[in-house]
């Protein structure tokens, strides 16, 4: 029998692949508001954490390793088309190249940090999630996702901000960059954590799963074991 997913799995990790690809862009930008310096991916992209912890909770970490990895390779996909289109000749009377060129013209250091970050910190967002869901018989839900993103959030932040921006940015800039971010973000899944409540008892009801990933594999690499 060949393996299914349900429409509440597949609509999630299309919004889960919108999102990053979204965050990717945002993040362009440096914005600052109160006083407080972050980038404008701060809008969306923890909404991916959150989506992660919705995954992981009702269908696992194997469902959750095969979302990580289809944003991955939506997200390389992305960078890749951009850079094509940068190098295509501009038309003459086209005046938007230097907007267009700083927008998608992500640079290679960018496009690592930005790949390398979402892998450590989803995975890592997905691991703690599973394990705590394990060891906690199920219970204390909103514990579980405030934690595992905190931990998911902290090693995206510690990754990507140094290999973006180092040398770029004063390095106690970067480091209140780094710390800013990763609370903002975990602060964000504090206040929509009504929601992801709500969104987390509905699937389980609607689709009748709630798995708990006891004598499975962590290896991220064994993406065809779903």
């Amino acid at each position: 029998m060949k393996n299914k997913v349900s429409v509440p799995f597949m609509l999630l990790g299309i919004l889960f692949c919108v999102c990053l690809v979204a965050s990717n862009l945002l993040e362009t930008k440096v914005v600052q508001l109160w006083g407080i310096t972050a980038t404008a991916g701060l809008i969306v992209f923890p909404i991916s954490y959150i989506i992660n912890d919705c995954i992981a909770e009702v269908w696992g970490f194997k469902k959750a390793r095969l979302i990580i990895w289809s944003g991955f390779a939506m997200n390389f996909l992305v960078i890749g088309f951009a850079q094509l289109a940068v190098m295509l000749p501009a038309a003459p009377f086209w005046e938007g190249e230097e907007g267009f060129n700083f927008v998608f013209g992500m640079a290679p250091r960018i496009a690592v940090a930005s790949l390398t970050a979402f892998l450590v910190g989803s995975f890592l967002n997905a691991y703690v999630m599973s394990k705590m869901k394990v060891a906690s018989n199920g219970k204390h839900f909103s514990l579980r996702a405030i934690l595992s993103t905190l931990v998911g959030e902290s090693a995206d932040s510690l990754i990507f901000f140094p290999i973006a921006f180092g040398g770029l940015i004063p390095v106690n800039e970067l480091l209140i960059m780094v710390a800013t971010q990763a609370v903002l973000k975990s602060l964000y899944e504090v206040i929509i954590l009504p929601v992801t409540i709500y969104v987390v008892k509905y699937i389980k009801k609607v689709d009748g799963s709630d798995v708990y990933d006891e004598h499975i594999s962590y290896n991220v690499l064994k993406i065809k074991d779903i």
